[in-house]
């Protein structure tokens, strides 16, 4: 298959081009490792000369919308649709790609895939012109991936039909090291035998928590 993803360059102010980094990156790096033609369309939010590389058995291309305008950006993916002719479009780590994604696949008679890994909504709860659009991509696109259950729940209630499959959040595999459980809580000064749950981020409502 050939797969077409959609994608800022900055996901969580780390830059994927330079250094690989989250699910951004492995989800389609796994796909392109099954013999899959994966690119990697990237939009940068600072000024930067446009790229177009192979690397990691990808095709990566970035444009910034600082220098070139967002004209740049959509040109960039209709040539990319024309030449590469793709399978599927997806649309990561934003509402705005996971949005372009599903109307550049309705558009061109091509299946859509968002990967709404977080609840876009609770960062911008006032924002419902953005929410209304966003839910209408999650119900039109081919397939939704999401991080859990609960999110599942959610994203179902605007998208009564088609699949949803769950793609959970895990360790990044670069730089991540394995220790000895017992000797790191001595250490810590955790109890040994206890089950320990550990969570990053803000404990809120809108948050699913």
């Amino acid at each position: 298959m050939k797969i077409l993803c959609l994608c800022k360059r900055r996901p969580m102010g780390r830059d994927i081009l330079e250094k690989p980094y989250g699910r951004f990156y492995h989800l389609p790096r796994i796909i392109a490792q099954k013999g899959h033609a994966v690119t990697m369309a990237l939009l940068s939010y600072v000024p930067e000369d446009p790229v177009e590389v192979e690397r990691d058995g990808m095709l990566w291309t970035s444009d910034s919308v600082v220098t070139g305008g967002p004209r740049t950006y959509l040109k960039r993916l209709r040539d990319l649709i024309c030449r590469e002719k793709p399978d599927w479009i997806a649309g990561f780590s934003d509402t705005y790609y996971g949005m372009l994604a599903e109307w550049l696949g309705r558009k061109n008679n091509t299946r859509s895939v968002i990967d709404a890994y977080d609840n876009y909504e609770g960062y911008i709860p006032w924002c419902r012109p953005l929410h209304y659009y966003w839910r209408k991509a999650l119900s039109g696109a081919s397939l939704v991936t999401v991080a859990g259950p609960p999110l599942e729940r959610y994203v179902r209630r605007f998208r009564e039909k088609g699949d949803i499959a769950i793609v959970p959040m895990a360790v990044d595999p670069v730089g991540f090291i394995p220790l000895d459980r017992e000797k790191c809580r001595r250490e810590l000064g955790l109890p040994l035998n206890k089950k320990l749950i550990g969570y990053c981020g803000s404990l809120q409502r809108n948050r699913g928590v």
